[in-house]
């Protein structure tokens, strides 16, 4: 059973940062999976913020997190870092981690859809206030 779990967030003044992380348990790579990050503000539908294709080699992010977040590579941990830089009060969301099982050719976009995404984490908070 594949699990992931999502830390790291917590409540921050505009202009700082935080990294989150999202762990995955019951896998034996997380490099084997696509990965994306999420966040759905209040009265808001899921959005995807960043997204990584399960080679590693094509990434994809909003436009309005572009330049500020950076999504990794997976580690020996089988964690995914996102850190997050100079943040806005309208980053305010829960964020998501998710894995997609489907595996294309090395050079296929990353998944930018939340339903081609298998498994889900349960969200971390992050509050950025003004």
């Amino acid at each position: 059973q594949v699990q992931l779990v999502e830390s790291g967030g917590g409540s921050v003044q505009a202009g700082g940062s935080l990294k989150l992380s999202c762990v995955a348990s019951g896998v034996t790579s997380l490099s084997n999976y696509g990965v994306g990050w999420f966040r759905q503000a209040p009265g808001k539908e899921r959005e995807l913020v960043a997204a990584r294709n399960w080679s590693g080699l094509r990434t994809n992010y909003a436009d309005s997190v572009k330049g500020r977040f950076t999504i990794s590579r997976d580690n020996p941990q089988n964690t995914v870092d996102i850190p997050i830089l100079s943040l806005k009060p309208e980053d305010t969301a829960i964020y998501y981690c998710a894995a997609a099982v489907l595996r294309v050719s090395w050079n296929s976009p990353a998944f930018v859809n939340s339903t081609e995404y298998n498994y889900w984490g349960r969200g971390t908070q992050v509050t950025v206030s003004s």
